[in-house]
């Protein structure tokens, strides 16, 4: 009997990393996109977590992580879930910690900096660096609020439990 259910999760999570790498393929489809898709694919890293547990879902974010950066042309998209998509895992032992929303905050402008300047000046990524450009600092800086603002959004969808 456990063999069954160990088999069914397995099943979903292979067919759920499907469905996560294809979401990822999309993101340099649709201009916004680029952070719809990893974002949806969190959610589904949260069905999961929920039902295989904490270490599938590990694997489950490098499986998808790996395959969305060798699969996906939009290696913003990709980079986006590499980066944040880890999120809905330690999402539970962050929302344990005093002053949670700092240490949240911090986690997502740590990461979002840090893959953005990879990106950049490790990668190449010419393209990034004229769009930055052509957007200026100060809009730059309200794209990194507004990123912030989404990312806390989707803090508050993770946190909805949703009954069967």
């Amino acid at each position: 009997m456990a063999s069954n259910k160990a088999a069914a999760n397995m099943a979903l999570g292979g067919v759920l990393a499907a469905v996560a790498v294809a979401l990822t393929c999309l993101g340099g489809l649709i201009p916004l996109s680029t952070f719809v898709c990893p974002m949806l694919c969190m959610l589904i890293l949260t069905i999961v977590r929920k039902r295989c547990g904490d270490s599938t879902a590990w694997a489950w974010y490098g499986a998808v992580a790996i395959l969305g950066l060798l699969l996906s042309p939009d290696k913003e998209a990709a980079a986006v879930f590499v980066f944040l998509g880890y999120y809905p895992i330690v999402k539970p032992k962050l929302d344990r910690l005093p002053l949670r929303w700092l240490w949240k905050a911090l986690l997502f402008n740590v990461a979002i900096l840090l893959m953005y300047w990879l990106l950049m000046h490790v990668f190449g990524m010419v393209q990034l660096l004229q769009e930055f450009a052509e957007l200026g600092t100060v809009m730059t800086l309200v794209t990194l609020l507004l990123g912030n603002v989404t990312f806390f959004l989707l803090d508050r969808l993770l946190s909805i439990r949703f009954r069967a």
